[in-house]
């Protein structure tokens, strides 16, 4: 809940829009994982990490 009231906060998104936002991505994130996908951040300087969800 704490995230959610932060995004609020930050994004001016009501919770229902925070809440359906984060469920696409992880839906979308998921289903990339699935077929093989990794998934990675650049920070500013290049350089990649991995991104593990568990």
């Amino acid at each position: 809940m704490q995230a959610v009231a932060e995004l609020t906060e930050a994004t001016g998104l009501s919770k229902a829009d925070v809440i359906n936002r984060a469920v696409q991505i992880y839906a979308y994130l998921e289903a990339q994982r699935a077929q093989g996908h990794e998934i990675l951040l650049r920070d500013p300087q290049g350089a990649l990490e991995r991104v593990h969800i568990l």
